[in-house]
């Protein structure tokens, strides 16, 4: 909500804050006095995920102030909510600038409220977030990550007692108790006699959840006969993979490990890549040298908080090319549905779960398996919550979403670099019985299925004035929704604002399906400043549509 930022910013540099912000503070307001705007005019909104930001001094920033408020207003609800004389609440951190000093301050608001603490003792990945809570019992989680976004952001995730990320009706009720943290004097920073109790994890919780994730392996013999073969390069982008992705891999018995010791360096900073986001083929540039200098098959990059993860793979000319995240998650689904056939596991009862705006080759792939496929929001949390409400009646094999987020098995309620690392490599092992490489895995499956492509555009538009004309697209484009794509007339358009017509909770989000089997789906992101266009066309021609389609809906 748009408010009188002089106002605030006078407040400021007259209230009870520390000298070193009220001087950056001045500094903004002397020399940067649209920076100054941006940092003021709103209050970085806590929304149903938790905080994302850029860092710096203002009401809309990742600070300490709005870190201790957030934590506060999360403090009164777990106490409103939850019963009992033993509270507790899990926290861990990236390799970001500042997250250790913001879990800290996470832990002390936390603990000053009188609630049990479990936070980690160094960087670990979201996904063993995840995983601890339910193993030390805890009622809530704060992972501090802005996942793959810039170095100047930091973000702040909150998790229930499943491990998954706070849905309805917990996440509104948690955003209105933060809402009414409206000065950092509503804050109790410093913890006093009535405290909890801060206790560090570590190696312990480290070795249950690489155990836990070594019981999901299903090709152990296939990876024992081409161990000494496949050669695989890691890298972290930075981030903090680096502590469990090669150790996962070599007790599966892979021997050729190959690393890029500059970027695993864990440094907020990033200073190897423009963006540690393996989306991006640009961030994979040193890991694919590498795989070339060395001859490895496969290249696997974590981003920072080591929840999303992409390869890239040798084609039939033994060039390098990267996966998207639907090619990723089609060849991890496709392998695994066959494992777990080949092993009489599928009874009817099993299901995968994949996002709106993934691609509808899961679901075929699924079906081609008489496993049901579950279609969710965008969010790994929709995922989790599935797998929430199924636990008594089904049970969750894999799911995915086109964002390079992947996940198997129950033990992680959340997107999981390290077990979907594993998996590619199992799965190359597993290929490679029947004189494939996971290029050519890929090509079996578009036979068996037929041919899509999908694609992502983003158009970015930042700050206030930007925000605004992201919703006058929206608002545009419901208003005057394209009737065509390349000529094939539009058979179905779907607004995720009508929860009554979809099934879902209610989003901002626009599909167009046209008569040939094409989708375009739009929405701005929840966290960054950009609206997103999902492009994913079917047939033997999709690679020309995927261009013209992008162009049409761009222009």
């Amino acid at each position: 909500m748009a408010q009188d930022y002089m106002e605030v910013v006078k407040q400021w540099l007259e209230g009870d804050f520390d000298q070193e912000t009220k001087m950056k503070v001045l500094e903004l307001r002397n020399n940067d006095p649209v920076g100054l705007e941006d940092a003021f005019y709103r209050n970085l909104e806590f929304g149903t995920g938790g905080l994302r930001g850029i860092m710096g001094v203002g009401t809309n920033r990742m600070n300490k102030y709005t870190v201790g408020m957030a934590t506060q207003g999360l403090a009164n609800y777990i106490k409103a909510h939850v019963q009992g004389d033993d509270i507790r609440v899990a926290i861990s951190f990236d390799s970001r600038n500042n997250s250790k000093l913001f879990a800290k301050i996470t832990a002390d608001v936390l603990c000053a409220n009188g609630l049990h603490v479990f936070l980690f003792d160094n960087i670990r990945p979201t996904p063993e977030l995840s995983y601890a809570i339910r193993k030390v019992g805890a009622t809530a989680g704060v992972m501090v990550t802005a996942s793959h976004n810039p170095k100047e952001y930091n973000g702040y995730k909150v998790f229930w007692a499943d491990g998954g990320q706070i849905t309805s009706p917990v996440d509104t009720e948690v955003v209105a108790e933060v809402a009414k943290i409206t000065d950092p004097s509503m804050v109790k920073f410093v913890p006093g006699e009535d405290a909890g109790k801060i206790d560090v994890m570590g190696k312990e919780i480290d070795e249950a959840y690489v155990n836990d994730l070594l019981s999901l392996c299903l090709s152990p013999e296939s990876v024992a006969r081409h161990a000494d073969e496949i050669k695989l390069v890691y890298t972290p982008l930075h981030g903090c993979g680096v502590r469990l992705v090669p150790e996962c891999l070599r007790r599966m018995g892979f021997k050729n490990i190959y690393n890029i010791p500059e970027q695993d360096v864990s440094d907020g900073d990033f200073p190897t890549v423009v963006s540690p986001n393996p989306e991006e083929p640009a961030a994979m540039k040193m890991a694919i040298d590498l795989a070339n200098k060395v001859g490895a098959d496969i290249v696997l990059a974590t981003d920072p908080d080591a929840d999303r993860m992409g390869i890239a793979v040798r084609d039939n000319d033994g060039n390098i090319v990267q996966f998207n995240g639907n090619q990723t998650a089609a060849v991890m689904t496709y392998y695994i549905l066959n494992r777990w056939k080949d092993l009489g596991k599928l009874d009817g009862t099993k299901y995968i779960v994949k996002t709106i705006v993934t691609t509808e080759l899961l679901r075929e792939i699924a079906a081609g398996f008489g496993v049901k496929c579950y279609d969710v929001l965008t969010g790994f949390k929709y995922i989790a919550e599935v797998v929430k409400k199924n636990e008594a009646t089904g049970e969750f094999i894999c799911g995915g979403e086109e964002s390079f987020g992947f996940n198997v098995g129950q033990y992680v309620r959340d997107k999981d670099g390290q077990v979907a690392a594993m998996m590619v490599a199992e799965a190359a092992a597993w290929a490679a019985d029947q004189g494939l490489t996971i290029y050519q895995l890929l090509q079996k499956i578009y036979k068996e299925y037929g041919y899509r492509k999908e694609g992502l555009t983003s158009i970015v538009r930042k700050g206030k004035s930007g925000a605004e004309e992201i919703q006058q697209m929206m608002v545009d484009f419901r208003q005057n929704p394209p009737k065509d794509l390349l000529g094939s007339p539009v058979t179905k358009v779907i607004d995720y604002l009508e929860p009554e017509k979809t099934g879902q909770p209610k989003s901002n989000v626009l599909q167009f399906f046209d008569e040939a089997g094409d989708v375009v789906s739009i929405r701005p992101s929840g966290t960054e400043p950009k609206i997103k266009f999902y492009f994913g066309a079917k047939g033997a021609d999709a690679d020309q549509k995927l261009v013209d389609l992008k162009a049409q809906l761009i222009k």
